[in-house]
């Protein structure tokens, strides 16, 4: 079954097939979401980009976990629409260790994971320019079978999944076998 559009927005439906993703990655080569291959999942961290300081706090967060995601067979990628140069930055502000960071999303390729996109409003508070378009962020639970089986899109940089608690919820889903949610897409 292919994504559904409602009012003109993409919208992602869990147990179907997620659309495809390949990205240069900064240390790890090219990241490609139909080669991935995960013990259980494969955790897809699309971020807004250097010029956001909540990203950085995020990031940093899902670095520091991404040894406990790991242990529980969960692979993990940061991505953005930034260039290689931009998310290079990124990675030393965050001094990212184990985490993937990916770059250079088009914004075609963002569109088809139904994240918003944002126009520049100049300089953010932290001095740095915002790119003239860029995707506002989202994170998302592949199975190693390319479905979806969470997923969360933010149209504002502001309240996002808290990774200690996916952390946690995924012992649930492994203890119990929990099936992805939110896939009826019949009438009501």
């Amino acid at each position: 079954m292919l994504p559904k559009f409602v009012k003109g927005i993409l919208m992602l439906t869990p147990r179907q097939k997620a659309p495809a993703l390949v990205v240069r990655t900064l240390d790890h080569g090219r990241f490609d979401l139909a080669t991935e291959s995960p013990e259980r999942m494969t955790l897809i961290c699309f971020y807004r980009g250097l010029h956001c300081p909540i990203c950085a706090n995020y990031l940093k967060e899902l670095d520091r976990l991404t040894p406990e995601f790991a242990v529980r067979g969960v692979t993990t990628v940061a991505i953005s629409s930034d260039g290689e140069e931009r998310a290079r930055q990124m990675a030393d502000k965050i001094q990212a260790k184990n985490l993937r960071v990916g770059h250079s999303l088009g914004l075609s390729d963002a569109r088809n994971w139904g994240l918003y996109i944002s126009t520049s409003r100049g300089r953010t508070s932290i001095g740095i320019e915002e790119p003239s378009l860029f995707s506002e962020p989202g994170v998302f639970l592949i199975r190693p079978d390319q479905t979806v089986y969470y997923l969360s899109v933010q149209s504002m940089p502001f309240v996002r999944p808290n990774f200690a608690e996916m952390v946690q919820a995924l012992d649930f889903v492994i203890k119990n076998d929990y099936p992805a949610r939110g896939e009826y897409m019949g009438a009501i």
